[in-house]
Order: C-alpha cells, then sequence, then structure tokens
C-alpha cells in the first residue's frame, strides 16, 4: 500500500464497496432528442464552428487522448485461433466451420488491405526462403503467428496508438500520426495547438519515435507548431483486487494485488492540465478520410461551449446585484439550458439564499457531449438518471452500471436511441479565469465492481468513476447530436477494413 501511495483510508472505502456492493445508476429515461439532445442543422453546426473560429484567439486549447491501453482486444479472436489451432491437423476451413468463427474469415479475406501486410510479409519471406511455395493455410497460419509473436510484431502487447492503421501512397500511418493532424484542424489557436496523450510508462518512447518521426511534415503541412505533453495514471489510484469472499487478494508470493482503478483515475491527469479548452476523443476514434468534415463538428461543439460559457460567466457575474424579480430569467436559463432541475421549494429561499443555490448550479466545469445514433454499440449512452436526493440529471452511463435485473430498468436501456463515442469539450475555467478542481466534482459512489482472474484465479476489482460517467458526475453537461461517420473507432483488427480506415 505504501508502494503505491494508497491510504489506508482508501483501502477501507475499497473493501467496504466489495462487502456492501455499489448502488447501481436508477435511469428515468433515455436522453433523446430533443429530451436531453440537442439536434442542429447543418447550416447550425457551421454557424456554431465560425463562431469557435472567431472566438479562440485568446483561448489555448489542448486535446487529451487516453492513450495507455493495450491492443490485446483487437486481436483477441486472433490470439484463441492460434491457441486452439492444429495446422498438422486441420484446415482453417474446417476450424472456421467447427468454431463458426466468421471474424477470422473476414480477417484472411480482407489479409491484404491491413495496413501492417507488407511489412509482415517481407518478414515472412526473409524467415522463410520457400514462403511462395507453401500451401495458402500454412502463408495464413504463420502470418496470424509472427503477427502476434513476441518474437517478431507482438501487436496485441503494444499499445494501440502506434499500431498501423492506415496506408496512404507514400507511407503507413499510426493513430498518433492521425491525431496530430487532427490536433492542427481543430484544436489550434495562432499557430499554436497542444496534445496531450496519457500513456504507460514503458511505452512512452515507442510514442516519441513515431511523433519525431512525422512531427515536422505535419507541422510543416499544417502550418501548425504542435506541443506534445504525457501523463501516467498516478499508481494511487489503483484499486485492491479481493477473491469472491471479498477478502484482499495475494499472489503466489503472498503479496497483495492491486490493479488500475480504470480511466476515471485520468480525472486527475486531466486536473492537471493548464487550458481553457479541452478536446477528448479516444486514441481509436480516427479517420483517413475526411478529416475536414470531422473537423467541422469538433468545431461545433467547441462554440456551443463558448457560446454557453459567455451565457454562464454573464449570470455569475451579475449574480449578486440580481433583485428578485430578474431571478426568473436565471431559473429559465438553468432548466432550459442547462438540463438542471430547481429544488421545489426554491421560492421559500431568502433572496441571498437563492443567489448561493444558483451559484453553485452555475459555477461549475461545462461539458459539451457529441452523440451518435445507436447501431447496437456496447457501451455507454445518455441518460435522465435521478441520484439518491431525488435530483435528476443528464449523466453517461456504463451498462455496468445498470441493474439488468431490473425489468424497468431494462427496459429504458432499451429503449436508449443514441451512444456515447467519447467526443467530449469540456471548459476547465471559471467565469475568475481560475482552473477548476476537477476532484471536487466527481460523485464517489459511481465506480464498477468487475471480476477477473489472475493465473487463473477468480478475483473481483474496483474501478473508479469513470472519466466521462461518475468523474464528471457534478458538470454542466449538454448532449448534442452528432453524424455517425464522426465515429470510427477500431475495437477489432477487422475494423481496419471499413471504408473510414481504407485509402479512397
Amino acid at each position: 500500500m505504501y508502494e503505491h501511495g494508497i491510504s489506508l483510508e482508501n483501502i477501507q472505502k475499497q473493501l467496504n464497496f466489495f462487502k456492501n456492493g455499489i448502488s447501481k445508476t436508477i435511469l428515468v429515461e433515455p436522453a433523446t432528442v430533443p429530451n436531453g439532445i440537442l439536434k442542429l442543422s447543418e447550416n447550425d453546426f457551421h454557424l456554431k464552428a465560425d463562431f469557435f473560429d472567431a472566438n479562440k484567439s485568446h483561448l489555448k486549447l489542448k486535446k487529451f487522448v487516453p492513450a495507455s491501453g493495450a491492443a490485446s482486444r483487437m486481436f483477441k479472436f486472433l490470439s484463441t485461433f492460434l491457441s486452439e489451432f492444429d495446422v498438422e491437423h486441420e484446415s482453417i476451413n474446417a476450424y472456421i466451420n467447427r468454431k463458426k468463427d466468421s471474424e477470422l474469415s473476414i480477417f484472411i479475406v480482407g489479409l491484404e488491405k491491413f495496413p501492417f501486410f507488407e511489412e509482415i510479409d517481407k518478414k515472412l519471406k526473409e524467415v522463410f526462403p520457400n514462403f511462395n511455395s507453401l500451401e495458402r493455410d500454412y502463408k495464413n497460419y504463420y502470418f496470424i503467428k509472427f503477427l502476434l509473436s513476441s518474437d517478431y510484431f507482438d501487436f496485441a502487447n503494444k499499445p494501440k496508438g502506434i499500431l498501423p492503421f492506415h496506408k496512404y501512397s507514400d507511407h503507413i500511418a499510426t493513430a498518433v500520426e492521425e491525431h496530430l493532424y487532427e490536433c492542427a484542424y481543430y484544436s489550434s489557436s495562432n499557430g499554436n495547438s497542444h496534445l496531450h496523450f496519457t500513456v504507460s510508462e514503458e511505452h512512452q518512447n515507442q510514442f516519441e519515435n513515431i511523433i519525431n518521426g512525422v512531427k515536422n511534415k505535419v507541422e510543416k503541412e499544417s502550418g501548425t507548431i504542435i506541443s506534445i505533453s504525457y501523463s501516467y495514471q498516478n499508481k494511487a489510484t489503483d484499486a485492491i483486487a479481493v477473491d469472491l469472499a471479498n477478502k484482499p487478494f495475494r499472489d503466489e508470493k503472498e503479496k497483495l494485488v492491486f490493479r488500475p482503478g480504470g480511466h476515471g483515475a485520468l480525472i486527475e491527469n486531466l486536473n492537471n492540465l493548464d487550458a481553457d479548452i479541452i478536446f477528448i476523443k479516444n486514441i481509436d476514434n480516427v479517420i483517413q478520410n475526411n478529416i475536414e468534415k470531422i473537423a467541422l463538428y469538433k468545431k461545433a461543439l467547441a462554440g456551443i461551449l463558448i457560446e454557453l460559457q459567455q451565457q454562464v460567466f454573464k449570470h455569475l457575474n451579475e449574480i449578486e446585484k440580481t433583485k428578485e424579480d430578474d431571478m426568473e430569467e436565471i431559473i429559465t436559463f438553468v432548466k432550459n439550458k442547462l438540463n438542471m432541475e430547481v429544488i421545489a421549494d426554491f421560492s421559500k429561499y431568502s433572496l441571498q439564499d437563492k443567489i448561493s443555490y444558483l451559484k453553485n448550479i452555475l459555477d461549475r466545469p461545462i461539458r459539451i457531449c457529441g452523440m451518435v445514433k445507436n447501431e447496437s454499440e456496447t457501451g455507454g449512452g445518455p441518460f435522465w438518471i435521478r441520484d439518491s436526493k431525488g435530483n435528476t440529471s443528464l449523466q453517461i452511463v456504463e451498462t455496468s452500471q445498470i441493474d439488468l435485473q431490473n425489468p424497468n430498468q431494462a427496459d429504458i436501456l432499451n429503449k436508449a436511441t443514441h451512444f456515447n463515442p467519447v467526443d467530449l469539450v469540456c471548459g476547465i475555467r471559471n467565469y475568475k479565469n481560475e482552473k477548476f478542481d476537477l476532484t471536487h466534482f466527481i460523485d464517489h459512489n459511481s465506480g464498477f465492481i468487475v471480476e477477473k482472474n489472475k493465473n487463473g484465479q477468480p478475483l473481483k476489482g474496483y474501478e473508479l468513476p469513470g472519466l466521462w460517467n461518475g468523474a464528471m458526475a457534478k458538470w454542466i453537461t449538454v448532449f448534442v447530436e452528432v453524424p455517425l461517420f464522426t465515429f470510427n473507432p477500431v475495437k477489432n483488427v477487422n475494423d481496419l477494413l471499413k471504408p473510414a480506415h481504407q485509402p479512397q
């Protein structure tokens, strides 16, 4: 515990979560258009983007990309194939039929379209001089073996950001390179752009090697100076693991086992950044084509944020001078623009108490969240939820936070129309131009308990309230529908075969 920098008090809290469970989020209804999700016309998007461009010159912009995860899930079906397939006694086609493994079939059919095909093919021909004369099954088997082997490419154990993602006429691009281009397109002002990656300490040099190779080219093409920074997930945010009887889990050396606290731990990394506006986007959500159109929607979300900030700051600057008669304008703004409730007996408050109450509602960080129509994606979505005090608010909720045994809650989940693509624009300064302490706006009771295993032994882990879930629960939140083509994640290696990741 001392080595991790975790206090005994925190450990006790975590053990209590395991013992007593974590209350599930209470869904009231899905956020929909127009009930909680704003829908803009194409013209409105252009106007908001123009508003952002007109107002960004005095702002420091930063892009924040969580990028510490390894790519193991991307290649899970290939890892399973290697562990279960015997090339001497079965054909790949027989394996596919036996396992009903359509993913493997898609992978093999599209093999030559992957951006890493030529590099691996070249290595195979170096190692096997007779490679061209091998049977097709052997060629495909060895291709997959080299792709995952720690002696060769070891893709499943590398960070997703440094893998080959896109094939251009003159080079192969990684997701890291694509984020540099995006930064220049929409997260820059006065010819300067700032990009921050959260990485694992052991992988930082791999990110730096890629960036050192492409940064000058991107800066020259875009006319933008890009400053890169990195941070690691704080070990003090790790959580103790327990066995199925909720006793601290120990490894074969009798040492306590700690697990990373999930992406919610990154609220501390975000809190340490110095910027006026921060764009948040996942490492794998990049595109090979239409970067200009992607930039339009990012700028529009930022335009909505600046406009809302200006209105909030105006009310906060004037609120001390507000008379009883003027209070109604602020209340209407809070309800209609900020999607927040005003307490039922508000009218009974004294004028000074009303002012304090409204200041507390208005003086918070703001996030504008892009939402896409749900096409059976697994993961979080936008909902109206009710907290333990009976207040309703807009939140991004993960499936694991919902009581699926409750038919009413399961029904609300099934009626959800939109999905969270992790497309956020955040304002982290207050009306006095001071940085908020973002740790003051976390709902600490909205973490997750997950079931995992270590060396074949089952264990339970605790994950902190997610970065865009409970870690931002008390922010001012606005959801905006954005087009589906702005969401192009690479969760599975076969996603690289989709048009958004293929040359036009």
